[in-house]
């Protein structure tokens, strides 16, 4: 046994050694050094919890200074910055936001202006989970120059990518492989997003729910001691009017329940609606052939009127929620140009509604602009003002006792959850940031009633469904997860025979000598396939010399079964092996044969990426 023992101490040595002489080469920082020796004394479970530690520690830190600073950077333009009107000031800081922020990728990060969780969805299944370093700050200041001038979106997907790439890059800094970069990486998304809302639970929903989807991990307790450590931080830094949190609210009745139910519904066509102008919003920048910049300043443009008409939509406009959930709500009006109309009740609504249908016009334009945010808190921001519209609603038909504060609250998860597909981080995260565990009925309700209709008109969440059907990211089908991290053009066996179809059947039988497959390519001068030659075609014949001179290639080929594109992707390559029941395939580009794929070869890649990605040790 101590023989043994004096072995794993050996190997802990050599491992140290080798990483220090490896970091040696270049400047390292002391306490690289000390967490490299850690690593070295260590096991593996061990190492990953202390890793979840600092990786929570420095993400939540990330997302507790973006916050800190997009809450001072409005304070300053709100309260240090002086101008003669409200419209004014409406009118030139979202402006401001988009403009700078389109120059500052331009400028200073080379126009990559990749963002959202579909860019982490993307590193998992297409990188490796290695995110670019510059993702560690950039987010930072392009979200803080977006969300903090105004611009209508929220800073929570930017947080997220934040997070996620200090745990990609504290993983690759330390040379942890596969699964144990991927578990880094959401456990800093994960601690971004609870040091956002103070809401530890939610983050790990968060990560569980969209991250890692489609990938196989059993261990989990460095995503709970991150959200812990992100949420720690939130709570001794971040002072109250900063963080999502609400207080007063009703306790729950069920004779309530009607009314939950139908906000449910309401919030499941205002999601399908919110998705569906999202995409035509993208569509319509991506289509316009404009300069990034005069993208930037058309979009300014719209969201600065936009602000001027309905100043809730200024910024992430969760102060708005909080006046609504307090009772206040006559405080959202007070700077539009709706307190000058008579019918005050009425006029709310109507000012509401509005404001409920613009959100989505506003935070898809800031984003597709050029600004730097997501539609986590917009989802949010929309989803209260719908509860509160509808309390207003039932309140004004004759209904008295509606709980308004809890339906702005369940309001704001229903629409998330339609909007994110992603209901269980929806209901913990209302219920942590309202401390409103006594309302989990109905916000499973509101919640899962959207969720469901949202998967009605999509499975797959609208956002993603490009990147799902080219392949891209992980889906919750794993196998085809495994697959589509092959390349065909990885896989193809150029080293082929080829013959021409005026060869004789003499030419062939020597090529065949030569050959270690059972099929040969018929291909003309130019290069295209004009068919191939099997054995079993051939051989009836192949031993009858009075046939060799006689016999061309083209009286015994056949047309090809069926042909694979050098770029296909490999899940829809499987697919024609089964449906053909072949073995070898000829894969063409432009017309032109490049080569031969087996699906042999397929599967054998295939067998070495399950064991890479699933197996216990990477």
């Amino acid at each position: 046994m101590s023989q043994f023992k004096n072995i794993k101490k050996f190997h802990s040595f050599l491992r140290f050694k080798r990483d220090f002489e490896r970091y040696s080469l270049r400047r390292v920082r002391s306490y690289e050094i000390v967490i490299h020796w850690l690593h070295s004394k260590m096991n593996r479970n061990q190492f990953l919890v202390l890793s979840g530690i600092l990786v929570g520690l420095v993400a939540g830190l990330a997302g507790v200074i973006l916050k800190t600073l997009v809450h001072y950077i409005h304070y300053f333009i709100t309260y240090k910055v002086h101008f003669s009107t409200q419209v004014f000031f409406y009118a030139v800081f979202p402006f401001l936001g988009i403009v700078i922020t389109t120059l500052v990728v331009i400028i200073f990060f080379k126009g990559q202006s990749r963002k959202g969780v579909g860019l982490i969805l993307y590193e998992i299944a297409q990188n490796s989970s290695l995110i670019p370093p510059v993702k560690m700050y950039s987010q930072i200041l392009q979200s803080a120059l977006t969300v903090g001038l105004g611009g209508s979106a929220g800073l929570e997907s930017p947080i997220a990518v934040t997070g996620a790439a200090i745990g990609s890059n504290y993983a690759r800094n330390y040379h942890l492989g596969y699964k144990e970069r991927t578990l880094l990486l959401a456990a800093g998304a994960t601690a971004g997003i609870a040091a956002s809302f103070n809401a530890p639970i939610a983050g790990v929903m968060f990560a569980f729910e969209i991250l890692l989807t489609g990938v196989v991990f059993s261990d989990f307790l460095p995503l709970i001691l991150a959200a812990i450590c992100g949420s720690l931080l939130s709570k001794i830094i971040l002072q109250e009017e900063v963080l999502f949190h609400f207080e007063s609210r009703q306790a729950f009745n069920y004779h309530n329940v009607p009314f939950y139910i139908m906000l449910g519904l309401l919030s499941a066509i205002y999601a399908r609606y919110y998705i569906v102008i999202s995409q035509k919003v993208e569509h319509f920048f991506h289509r316009l052939k404009w300069s990034a910049l005069q993208k930037a300043v058309l979009g300014g443009v719209i969201i600065s009127i936009l602000c001027v008409l309905m100043p809730p939509l200024f910024g992430e406009g969760y102060s708005s929620i909080k006046q609504m959930a307090n009772g206040q709500a006559d405080e959202i009006i007070a700077h539009s140009f709706f307190r000058y109309i008579p019918a005050k009740n009425w006029v709310l609504l109507a000012f509401l509604g509005c404001t409920c249908l613009l959100k989505v016009f506003a935070s898809s334009i800031t984003i597709q602009s050029g600004g730097n945010g997501g539609n986590f808190a917009p989802s949010l921001f929309a989803g209260g003002v719908l509860g509160f519209f509808f309390a207003m609603l039932c309140i004004q038909v004759g209904f008295h006792d509606v709980p308004v504060t809890n339906l702005v609250i369940v309001g704001m998860a229903g629409v998330m959850s339609g909007v994110m597909y992603a209901p269980l981080t929806a209901i913990f995260l209302i219920a942590e940031a309202s401390s409103g565990y006594d309302l989990f009925i109905p916000l499973m309700i509101v919640s899962s009633t959207s969720f469901l209709v949202a998967k009605w008109f999509s499975p797959i969440s609208p956002e993603l469904k490009h990147l799902v059907d080219e392949g891209k990211i992980f889906t919750r089908e794993h196998d085809r997860n495994i697959l589509s991290l092959l390349r065909t053009e990885e896989l193809v066996e150029n080293t082929i025979q080829r013959i021409d179809m005026n060869a004789t059947l003499r030419q062939l039988i020597e090529l065949v000598k030569n050959s270690t497959r059972n099929v040969i390519a018929v291909v003309s001068p130019e290069g295209k396939l004009d068919g191939v030659v099997t054995l079993d075609r051939i051989r009836p014949i192949m031993f009858n010399q009075l046939l060799y001179d006689t016999v061309t290639v083209k009286e015994v080929m056949q047309a090809a079964p069926a042909l694979i594109g050098l770029h296909d992707n490999v899940v829809d390559v499987i697919a024609k092996f089964d449906e053909v029941k072949e073995w070898n395939l000829p894969v063409v580009d432009n017309d032109k044969l490049v080569g031969f794929i087996s699906k042999s070869n397929i599967l054998n890649q295939y067998r070495l990426l399950l064991q890479e990605y699933s197996g216990d040790e990477v």
